[in-house]
This record gives C-alpha cells, structure tokens and sequence, in this order.
C-alpha cells in the first residue's frame, strides 16, 4: 500500500524499480528488529564496562570496588549475548549501529538507572529467572521503547521504519515473554518470509494491482452514492484496489480475511471515517461478484 501510494506521489511508473524499493523497505525490518534486540545486549556491556572501569579507579569507594552485578548477571541478557541465531544474523547483516553511535547507549542506560523499575530490580535480593525475564520485559517496552530520542534516530536512519518499529517491538516482546531458562537455542531471529510463496505474494500483490489499477477502479465506479469518486482519499481509493485484485485474482484468499486486513488498514493509515465507507462499497461489491460469478474461491470455507 505505502509503496503504491508513493508512486502515486512520485508521478513514477518504474514498476521495476518501486518493486525492488518494496522489498528494500521489506528486508530492512529485520535491520529495525536487530537493532532493538542488540540495544538490550549492549546496555548490558556498557554497564559492565562502566563497572570494570569504576572499581579500577584509584581512590574506588568500596561499593565500587565491589558492586551490585545483579544487572549485568541478568540471565536474559546472557541468553541473547551467547545465541547463536541472534549473533550470526548481526554479523550476516552487518549490524554496527551501536559501536558507531554508542551515545544513544550511554542515553538509554541512564534512562534505565533512573528509572523506578531499576531501582526497584537492584534493591531486592530475588534472583530467579523469572524475575529476570520480568524485569527485562518491563525495560525494554516501557523504558527503551518508549525513549523519543532512540525513535527519533531510528526515523532518521530509514523513514520506512516508522511503521515498522510497532511490529518489530510487539514480536521481541512475544520472543522475550516464550523465553525459558535451559532450553538450548530457544530464542531464534524470525524469518522474513514464510516461505518463497509468502515472498511471491507480495510482489504479485503489487504487481497485479498496479498493471491493473485502472480496471480495478471500474469495480467500484458508481457504488459511491452521494460521493464522487474523484473526491474519495487516494488512501482508501488504493486500498480498495488492493482488497479488489484479492478478490479477483488470489483465488486461494478467503473474502473474510481479505475484508478483515483492509478494513485494519484503513483504520490505521486513512481518515476515521475510511473503514466504514470501504466496508460499504466491498460489502456491496462482493454481493455483486458473487452473484455474477466472477469471484472464484478455491478450497474448503474460502468464501
């Protein structure tokens, strides 16, 4: 959708061109995703460096010649320090951003110092690794994710992103959350892709609908009662292009999904009022495919 909306805006019909910035935009989001789980990895070892380099110190108090390592001995971020999935991905994609822009590190452990959940972790005599996984889980969604000068960066860096970084976050949640504390290899960097069918379907989901943007349009031509269709947001005029083509030309989609998914984006990115009257004009559009038997499902409770 964001891709075709920005071709509309470009005046481009390069569709080789906008395909390959598509899964550019794809295949960075596991950039976005590496980039937030290392950030927990190293705060951990700019807080142990800080350790080492405090209780070295020539006239070192006792408590820094002997500090509380509860932080830096979190058995979370042990885990991700040493899997194996998490550093080969990082090496593979070469992901430096915090050696060279180690400041936003410094940033964020002073954030987490100061914050009440800190304070409250390194104040108790607890070590489970529950309580670790607890505290980490805490600390990332409502310490790190929340830090408008880490999201600023990461907007700056590449503006697809923006909204990219809800998803990315919401699926490192989940991983942390499914952590348990022997269990060998169980945190593993999640693919992109399904399989090649899945990459498939977004390429022919772009292609399909822009070669045919204009036959699509007819479709729902007329159905806009009291509402040129000149004047319908180019938003919502795209997404109901793409729920079209669905229907059309992915006979293997079942209408409920396709009218779920839509609807969910039109609430996300089009004006309040969008889901409603994209509900309207597809509601009454597959009546009127299914009545004419153009609209072709294949397989057990498609429709």
């Amino acid at each position: 959708m964001q891709t075709i909306y920005a071709m509309h805006q470009n005046g481009s019909d390069n569709l080789e061109k906008e395909e390959k910035f598509l899964f550019y935009s794809i295949d960075s989001i596991q950039d976005l995703y590496l980039i937030m789980v290392s950030s927990l990895i190293e705060i951990c070892k700019k807080e142990a460096e800080f350790l080492h380099l405090s209780s070295k110190k020539h006239l070192a108090t006792a408590a820094e010649r002997n500090p509380n390592e509860k932080f830096i001995k979190n058995q979370v971020f042990q885990i991700l320090a040493e899997n194996n999935s998490l550093s080969i991905a990082l090496e593979n994609r070469k992901i430096n951003n915090w050696s060279l822009n180690d400041d936003y590190i410094i940033l964020l452990l002073k954030e987490v110092k100061a914050s009440e959940l800190y304070q409250k972790y390194m104040s108790n005599n607890i070590n489970t690794f529950e309580e670790d996984k607890r505290f980490i889980i805490d600390l990332f969604s409502e310490v790190i994710v929340p830090n408008e000068k880490l999201y600023d960066y990461l907007e700056d860096d590449k503006l697809t992103w923006v909204d990219d970084i809800p998803v990315v976050n919401t699926q490192i949640i989940k991983q942390l959350k499914a952590l348990k504390n022997s269990e060998e290899g169980e945190f593993r960097v999640p693919r992109l892709y399904k399989d090649a069918e899945d990459k498939d379907f977004a390429k022919d989901l772009f292609r399909k609908t822009v070669l045919n943007e204009k036959v699509l349009a007819k479709e729902y031509d007329g159905k806009t009662p009291n509402w040129d269709t000149d004047r319908i947001a180019e938003i919502d005029t795209i997404i109901l292009k793409m729920a079209i083509c669905e229907f059309l030309k992915f006979p293997s989609i079942p209408v409920k999904v396709t009218l779920n998914e839509y609807l969910e984006l039109a609430k996300e990115y089009s004006t309040p009022k969008s889901s409603i009257f994209i509900n309207g004009i597809l509601d009454s559009l597959v009546k009127d495919l299914e009545a004419s038997k153009r609209m072709l499902k294949t397989g057990r409770g498609l429709m």
